[in-house]
């Protein structure tokens, strides 16, 4: 339990958590951490904590470098629990520590804590000097939480945005060019997709305030630091905040009796003759927090249920609820489904995909019972004119 200089004088000492699994409605398969970094100076400070069951971890790291006692600072740059957590057995271990954060924080912090605690309170610009280094706050707000703030030292070039590029992976690396690009990016855009993706408009904000800053490390609490491929998340992150598409299709559904099944597999050939790529999602098997990285590049969403009970089935319902609740923008929508007797299925769909403002350029298939050949073949033709759309 080591901490990990990345930094002259700069360690990580956060807590790597193996086991987790699912983090409010995402699903994590490569686990998380979350990252707590110590900076050694005339001031001691700690930046951000961990999650209230990592705090041993976290502190038996600390251990290697400094007695906790002499910490003069903790900076809170967010208050959601899995970094404020630790805050009060931290306090505890390191009672001289000041609380650094937002007025937001600390409105936060007394709610869900009842403490009275020795506050600093930072605005936007302002500076906190450590001796030989200075923290510069910036304030982030609903990046992605209305307190959210982030911490750049310049004499170091560090940028420490917590939330902000972030990943759930819970690794023995420590940086980005350890594990590579391909799955940094992979779960970057997870993450993104699934946490920050309804913010656009507050990420293109910092996003014009972090170019100002000269930059060659940042250090998220979510996952690896990034120091090898910062101008590629930076690009990724902007083209996410535009919700910037390809010409790509995604087709998520559910079935009942392999009807609707039967009409997925129609559109994607129908697309696939017109060049398009083309991910199909059943939602018996792809979790819908999955499903969000497609949906963060694929220009055309295609939804399709079954009816049951007069309307959509659950899992369907589901993950649109879901899906409107994350806000893509500037795509383009079709629902599909198939019924015994009343129809409603892909009917609850469509008006779901029109309160998106979604462009919808076609009227949704609804097929009774089993489609037979012809439908097929109108099917497959549907799926070649959204091609044809998407291509532009």
């Amino acid at each position: 339990m080591k901490a990990v200089e990345i930094k002259p004088k700069i360690y990580w000492v956060g807590g790597i958590d193996w086991d987790l699994r699912y983090f409010h409605g995402y699903k994590t398969p490569r686990g998380s951490t979350y990252n707590a970094y110590l900076i050694i100076d005339e001031k001691i400070t700690l930046v951000d904590t961990v999650k209230s069951y990592m705090f041993e971890e976290m502190l038996e790291r600390i251990k290697t470098v400094i007695d906790p006692k002499k910490i003069d600072y903790l900076v809170v740059n967010h208050v959601e629990m899995d970094h404020s957590g630790s805050v009060k057995t931290f306090l505890e271990a390191a009672p001289q520590a000041k609380i650094v954060t937002s007025p937001m924080g600390k409105k936060g912090l007394e709610r869900h804590f009842k403490k009275e605690w020795d506050y600093l309170l930072v605005k936007s610009g302002e500076e906190l000097s450590l001796g030989n280094r200075t923290i510069k706050f910036v304030q982030t707000p609903m990046v992605h939480w209305p307190d959210s703030m982030v911490s750049y030292i310049p004499e170091e070039k560090l940028l420490l945005p917590n939330d902000a590029f972030g990943q759930h992976i819970a690794s023995p690396e420590r940086f980005d060019d350890e594990l590579g690009w391909h799955i940094m990016h992979e779960s970057a855009a997870n993450y993104y997709a699934n946490i920050v993706l309804p913010y656009g408009d507050q990420v293109k904000k910092a996003l014009e305030t972090i170019s100002q800053l000269p930059i060659d490390m940042i250090a998220p609490s979510h996952g690896l630091i990034w120091r090898a491929n910062i101008p590629k998340i930076i690009d990724a992150y902007t083209n996410w905040a535009n919700h910037k598409t390809e010409c790509k299709a995604l087709i998520v559904y559910d079935t009942m009796w392999g009807s609707t099944k039967e009409i997925a597999t129609a559109l994607a050939s129908g697309l696939d003759a017109t060049g398009i790529p083309v991910i199909t999602r059943s939602l018996q098997t792809s979790h819908m927090s999955e499903i969000m990285s497609d949906v963060l590049v694929s220009k055309g969403i295609l939804v399709g249920s079954s009816t049951l009970n007069n309307g959509m089935l659950s899992s369907v319902a589901g993950f649109l609820n879901y899906l409107k609740g994350l806000r893509p923008q500037k795509r383009l929508g079709f629902a599909f489904g198939s019924y015994g007797w009343g129809g409603q299925g892909a009917k609850n769909v469509q008006e779901v995909l029109q309160s998106m403002s979604w462009e919808l350029p076609a009227e949704p298939i609804n097929i009774q019972y089993v489609p037979d050949p012809a439908e097929l073949d109108f099917v497959r033709e549907t799926g070649m004119k959204i091609g044809r759309i998407i291509k532009g």
